[in-house]
């Protein structure tokens, strides 16, 4: 989990979508835990401006988009 996953749950400004797949991430083996956070990423990069590898590290994922 990143540091920042608790402000992105609680942030208005965060659509629902990606919200869920955070949260559904908190609570899943390793290897769905990485799809769910994945899912996230794809949902905050369609929805914003930040680039591909901005929206990675900030759910907690490494670069490679």
């Amino acid at each position: 989990m990143s540091w920042m996953t608790p402000i992105l749950l609680h942030s208005s400004d965060v659509s629902s979508h990606v919200r869920e797949a955070l949260a559904a991430s908190m609570t899943k083996d390793p290897a769905a835990r990485i799809e769910s956070l994945e899912l996230a990423a794809r949902l905050l990069h369609r929805e914003t401006e930040l680039p591909c590898d901005d929206v990675r590290e900030l759910v907690g994922l490494a670069d490679g988009c």
